[in-house]
């Protein structure tokens, strides 16, 4: 019975002695079409072609002789290691790598990666790594027949963004193209691909000075660099706007709260206003869409989110109408528009949706709309007292009732 696995990786480069040494004296290889037509292959071992990589295990697990699997680049990395390692298939796996195509997409497009974020786009995940797109500067996509560069780019629209598409890298027909996202939909583009995403709004710091770019600590975008800084729900001096009782600081952190924003969700945040909670729901690593009717918001809200040096998209318009042509929430928050808004927003169907009252009549209607949109809802009277810690005179009080729904089937 076969108890070892040889992994090996291929990145169009010849094979190293260890490798070539592990096919030469392999009984079972499993691989791709393109791995399994290599010439170091052996004409006498048992050949798989690689579909269920679960499957595929079991039958190297229950194999007697010598089994190596073939993987194109680094198979560490977001690839086959993962799944053979199961416990349940009880294999010892030896890795000998190759170039990630990760690294090599940045490598072709002469682009430093280590503070780029890296997401598999599939069927099932495809929206999630278009609102990383959406979120971030610099991200890496790992790409799957029905979820690439078109599909991405459909899914962007209204967010101008720059993609280098790195198609069959390592192979003789292996093509890098760059295009703006608007002209990506309009081409037919080659398996296996990567595509980098790049661009958006330039990171700044607090007082709006951009941050130089400086070799990080951290794989990935390091939220301590965004902004100067240091925490959420930030006091009202930290937007150099006034902001309204619907904003105040501790609201704030109850909404953040209830939110739960993630990386991969998209939140809207309807009635943005100064721009406080979009911003720092960005700053969790959440894709955002602001809206508001006034103008003077809109750019309001654009100040905060360079201030946090942070990406969001500001739409301009009056919901609920605006709402139609927005791509599908995770998590909707509502800073103002009515009972009509809460309806079009349930109709959505969003795993939550967290809003403010002024009055208890309104705090009830709102929470009517919600339960029978189908929500969960809790409500709960917030009081607030900012003290001068001088004379401990009273600052600035507020009261108000916050409402959150959550979707019953999304319920952790």
């Amino acid at each position: 019975m076969a108890d070892r696995v040889t992994v090996i990786g291929w990145d169009g480069s010849p094979l190293t002695p260890a490798a070539r040494s592990a096919l030469l004296a392999a009984t079972l290889v499993a691989g791709a079409a393109h791995h399994l037509a290599l010439p170091e292959v052996p004409d006498d071992a048992e050949h798989i072609r690689l579909g269920s990589i679960d499957l595929a295990a079991r039958r190297i697990a229950g194999h007697r002789g010598s089994a190596v699997v073939l993987a194109d680049g680094d198979p560490g990395f977001f690839g086959v290691v993962r799944t053979l390692r199961a416990p349940e298939h009880g294999l010892e796996v030896e890795v000998v790598p190759a170039v990630s195509a990760v690294a090599a997409a940045f490598a072709r497009a002469g682009m430093p990666w280590d503070d780029a974020q890296v997401v598999v786009a599939q069927r099932r995940t495809l929206r999630r790594a278009v609102n990383v797109c959406r979120a971030h500067t610099k991200v890496a996509v790992l790409t799957s027949p029905g979820a690439g560069p078109a599909e991405l780019a459909l899914l962007l629209e209204g967010v101008h963004r720059t993609f280098v598409i790195c198609e069959e890298l390592g192979t003789e027909r292996e093509q890098v193209t760059v295009l703006t996202s608007d002209k990506v939909s309009d081409h037919v583009w080659r398996d296996p691909n990567v595509v980098i995403v790049i661009g958006g709004t330039g990171t700044r710091g607090a007082q709006g000075a951009p941050i130089p770019a400086a070799a990080g600590w951290l794989l990935g975008a390091d939220p301590a660099r965004r902004s100067a800084a240091r925490g959420w729900a930030l006091p009202t001096e930290e937007y150099g706007v006034t902001l309204d009782e619907g904003e105040s600081t501790w609201l704030r952190a109850a909404q953040l709260a209830r939110i739960g924003a993630r990386t991969g969700d998209l939140v809207w945040d309807i009635g943005s206003g100064s721009g406080a909670v979009a911003a720092e729901a960005a700053r969790f690593g959440a894709a955002v869409i602001a809206v508001d009717e006034e103008e003077g918001a809109c750019a309001s809200t654009a100040a905060a989110a360079r201030r946090a040096g942070v990406q969001l998209q500001v739409v301009q318009g009056r919901a609920p109408h605006v709402l139609e042509r927005l791509p599908e929430p995770d998590v909707v928050r509502i800073g103002g528009g009515g009972l009509d808004v809460v309806t079009a927003c349930a109709d959505r169907r969003p795993e939550r949706i967290v809003t403010h009252a002024a009055t208890r009549d309104e705090a009830e209607a709102v929470s009517a709309a919600l339960d029978e949109g189908g929500y969960t809802v809790e409500c709960a009277l917030l009081q607030s007292v900012g003290l001068d810690t001088g004379d401990w005179s009273e600052r600035e009080r507020a009261v108000v009732f916050l409402v959150a729904g959550q979707r019953p089937d999304s319920a952790p």
